[in-house]
């Protein structure tokens, strides 16, 4: 039987397709090392919304928050909870002004036990490790046993990321995303308004 069907003629296909014809079954699947840094906001808030976009998505969801303590209530906590991912604190609140910095720094070593526990589990593809940078920058968890723990032990398709200000040099250069937020203008600084 002869189809009378009029077929329209092809176009070439655009760089864009080309690209991704070109990488489709080579991409190596594997999970990232990501890290938000810098002096401007956002960083806790963008790896809130990738824990949030990732547990609509039926992914497993871990948040480690290394400056509020495990009391805190926030309303990102309280939204996370409710979205069913893990949440847990190890910190004594703003650790810059700690009158008793050897209990914030052993609460920090706490909580880098127990994000190595949490992954080990192997129940989570994502794991925020929140203001990690500060215990980082403080000597309270020593860099190169993060980095050699993250490179040599961390489960294969596990996102980690990490967020805080002055993300160490080795980290940035272990890291497979690292994002920089830069102050352009803040309301308190500008005009004294509040969070």
């Amino acid at each position: 039987m002869v189809s009378h069907e009029r077929t329209e003629p092809t176009e070439p296909p655009t760089d864009a397709e080309r690209f991704a014809a070109s990488v489709r079954g080579k991409t190596n699947a594997r999970g990232l090392v990501i890290v938000n840094t810098g002096e401007g906001k956002g960083k806790t808030t963008a790896a809130f919304g990738i824990a949030m976009r990732a547990s609509g998505r039926g992914i497993r969801v871990g948040v480690i928050q290394y400056i509020k303590p495990e009391t805190a209530n926030y309303g990102a906590r309280r939204a996370a909870r409710r979205l069913g991912i893990r949440v847990a604190g190890s910190g004594d609140g703003w650790t810059w002004s700690s009158k008793d910095l050897d209990g914030s720094a052993s609460l920090a070593q706490h909580g880098w036990e127990m994000a190595k526990a949490w992954m080990a589990e192997g129940e989570l593809d994502v794991l925020v490790l929140d203001e990690f940078t500060y215990p980082l920058i403080y000597g309270w968890v020593e860099l190169e046993a993060v980095i050699g723990w993250l490179r040599d032990q961390k489960p294969e398709m596990l996102h980690v990321v990490i967020t805080g200000r002055d993300a160490p040099p080795a980290l940035i250069a272990f890291a497979d995303l690292v994002t920089e937020m830069r102050v352009v203008k803040h309301p308190f600084e500008e005009q004294g308004v509040r969070a």
